[in-house]
């Protein structure tokens, strides 16, 4: 009860509450934005790994878009870990139908662009592409990686793996400009 209390009065007053503060950088939105009853809301959002190396300026605005291209992207080739059954494609009847049950056009699509921009980088082996693949894409920050993926199973530093993170970012920008 202590716990419901809590957030009820962190959300009266419009603030995070204490256990989602526990969990990373948030700030509010600049604008405010209609909230569900149609009354101006100024949200939180969290402060992501990208938007902080550029505030500290080890990456550039390019950086950090071509970054967030890549995130999108990702997401659209549902490649992340976790996901949950899609509720509105319920199976009627028997088997597999490969015309129908397999991933769409736009998926198939966003996947070969992912896969294109991690070869860019070095591959999927390489420290480049395994650091764009599990902070951009499954967005861990960069300690999480450092200490639980790093490469080829031997831990980093996080200073070296924001270093890998600032090339694989510079790869990612000349790949997205040599294709426009």
């Amino acid at each position: 009860m202590k716990h419901a209390k809590r957030h009820a009065a962190a959300a009266a007053q419009g603030s995070p509450t204490a256990e989602r503060q526990q969990h990373g950088l948030i700030e509010p939105v600049r604008l405010t934005i209609p909230d569900t009853a149609g009354q101006p809301s100024r949200p939180y959002r969290a402060v992501d790994t990208l938007t902080i190396m550029e505030r500290r300026g080890s990456i550039t605005p390019g950086m950090r878009q071509v970054g967030e291209d890549f995130r999108a992207r990702f997401a659209v080739a549902q490649l992340d870990p976790l996901r949950a059954l899609d509720l509105s494609r319920q199976r009627q009847g028997g088997g597999l139908r490969p015309d129908r049950d397999g991933p769409g056009l736009r998926i198939e699509a966003a996947r070969g662009a992912v896969w294109r921009a991690i070869q860019a980088v070095g591959g999927i082996g390489s420290p480049a592409g395994s650091c764009v693949w599990h902070v951009l894409g499954w967005e861990q920050s960069l300690k999480e990686w450092a200490l639980t993926q790093g490469w080829s199973g031997r831990r980093v530093s996080q200073e070296a793996a924001s270093g890998i993170l600032i090339a694989a970012l510079g790869a990612l920008e000349e790949h997205y400009r040599s294709k426009h």
